[in-house]
């Protein structure tokens, strides 16, 4: 919980707000690969990349 903080400051600090979005997307995809990697799923999810 601490990274997010300091994650959070350091881009309000930068007015970098706009990366917010673009890595909250980035761990959500790369959450359901990981997810997705031993399940039956697996190939429905690959082909949308």
């Amino acid at each position: 919980m601490h990274f997010i903080k300091e994650m959070w400051m350091f881009l309000r600090s930068r007015k970098k707000l706009w990366l917010g979005p673009i890595i909250l997307i980035m761990v959500l995809l790369g959450g359901l690969l990981v997810l997705a990697q031993g399940s039956v799923v697996a190939p429905f999810i690959y082909t949308l990349f």
